[in-house]
């Protein structure tokens, strides 16, 4: 039976929930052996380093993983549209920050930029979320993109109730999956993960 992804190509937009990026370069690491892969990072993400590590070292094992330079500015990912680059863009980690700005069609990053410019293809945005406030202030900005054609949740759930009882976090495992129904037009369900 032939791999269903083969040949796909993604684009990995990284923001910076840097906690979860050894998760997302797992999720790289699997897709790349059967997608064409390229990363994409925001500007922060892209130049800043954190108790988690240094951001060149992110994007060198992203370069080398990918085999494509990775692509962290607007002028770069303002290109994801006209040339119709990826099938899906992944947005993992997708931080309240992003998340708030992608309901709200503000276009100041490269990540950003990317998903608009891909959206106007009518192709699929998913979103592997990664945020402290997203039973807070950033619940209507979830409930906004729930709602808008082409965007899809990578099922998530509370990662840690009693510390931080307002936080969601993606389970990064099911990111092919749900690549392979936003391909379909549907989301992944459940939703909710507990």
């Amino acid at each position: 039976m032939q791999n269903m992804r083969s040949g796909l190509k993604i684009g990995l937009a990284l923001c910076g929930s840097y906690c979860t990026y050894e998760k997302v370069i797992a999720a790289a690491e699997r897709l790349s052996g059967e997608c064409d892969l390229t990363a994409i990072m925001s500007e922060t993400a892209a130049s800043t380093d954190s108790r988690f590590g240094k951001a060149e070292d992110f994007i060198a094992r992203l370069e080398s993983i990918t085999g494509k330079p990775v692509i962290k500015t607007i002028t770069a990912a303002e290109r994801v549209g006209p040339g119709k680059l990826f099938d899906v863009i992944v947005i993992a980690p997708c931080t309240g920050n992003t998340l708030a700005k992608l309901a709200n069609a503000i276009t100041d990053t490269s990540v950003t930029m990317a998903a608009k410019a891909h959206l106007r293809n009518g192709r699929p945005v998913v979103i592997a979320m990664s945020t402290n406030d997203a039973l807070s202030g950033g619940a209507m900005n979830i409930a906004q993109l729930l709602n808008r054609k082409n965007f899809y949740f990578v099922p998530f759930g509370q990662d840690d109730p009693i510390g931080k009882p307002a936080s969601l976090a993606a389970n990064f495992d099911l990111i092919e999956e749900t690549v392979d129904a936003a391909l379909a037009g549907r989301q992944l369900q459940p939703i909710l993960l507990r």
